[in-house]
């Protein structure tokens, strides 16, 4: 090959990768993706692609359970499934670090956060240590609080489950946030320590989305909401109906309606389309 060719193909080579490159820096993780506000993916780690699969239907809310187990933080609903690859780190935290790198420090190209939802399952005070730890590495990504002082991140971490509460409460460098029930309404803690309520719905409605909401119930509902946004706190229930039909559409069209912020779910895509329905 004589020496002309060889520099022509040399050029050829750097410019297919230059528009390589081009195309990979023009196009970051989901960067037209719009979030699903109140959306929020219940058991998210059961499905295909954790935290994944949720991120590409817009939610803004994914909830993982955790166990410690041989010093290592993993993912799992009960014990007996836990496989040393599902690491919380590496199903949660990781892809979540490299997407908010990715897209300019946000979760979703509208600027919209994240609330991550950790449901500790046993062995509250052990797991905090070494969740605390973990998170620590992520901290510019993450809402936190040293000595007082609140910074705002695209990620918000809050406990649910076997809650730490008063080791949380006391501690003064924070990556997290306490999950609180309705018992917790009347709380003095400040909205970031206790930034979210989450109950049962079954425990407090019977409401199940057959024929229109007593009134009660609705008033009831409405109250709660309302005490909790004057704390700047946010609100979510679980064991809401989630089989697909009317009485589940029912009770989320009610929950938008009384401002309730997250609906719990583990049909993404039906959630999706109820929130965003396709344009005709």
């Amino acid at each position: 090959m004589k020496h002309s060719d060889q520099r022509c193909l040399i050029q050829a080579r750097l410019i297919l990768i230059l528009w390589a490159m081009f195309f990979i820096v023009m196009s970051p993780l989901d960067v037209t993706m719009a979030a699903c506000d109140h959306a929020h993916a219940h058991n998210d780690y059961r499905h295909d692609r954790p935290l994944l699969d949720a991120l590409d239907h817009g939610f803004v809310g994914v909830e993982a359970d955790i166990y410690l187990q041989d010093g290592q933080l993993l993912v799992a609903h009960d014990r007996d499934e836990l496989t040393p690859d599902r690491t919380f780190d590496g199903l949660y935290l990781r892809p979540l670090d490299e997407r908010v790198t990715q897209q300019g420090g946000h979760v979703y190209a509208d600027g919209s956060d994240l609330m991550l939802l950790i449901d500790i399952k046993a062995d509250a005070e052990a797991v905090y240590v070494v969740l605390d730890q973990l998170l620590a590495g992520y901290a510019c990504m993450l809402t936190h609080c040293i000595d007082g002082v609140v910074t705002r991140g695209p990620v918000t971490v809050v406990i649910s489950g076997d809650r730490p509460w008063s080791t949380i409460v006391n501690d003064t460098t924070r990556y997290v946030g306490l999950d609180g029930r309705l018992v917790n309404l009347d709380s003095i803690l400040s909205a970031n320590l206790l930034p979210l309520i989450s109950d049962r719905w079954t425990s407090h409605f019977t409401w199940m989305g057959q024929g229109d909401m007593p009134t009660t119930e609705r008033a009831k509902l409405r109250a709660i909401v309302t005490q909790a946004h004057v704390q700047g706190r946010q609100v979510r229930f679980w064991a809401t109906p989630d089989a697909p039909g009317s009485a589940r559409e029912a009770v989320w069209r009610v929950l938008l309606e009384e401002q309730v912020d997250f609906i719990n779910t583990d049909d993404l895509g039906g959630l999706q389309t109820f929130l965003q329905p396709p344009l005709n």
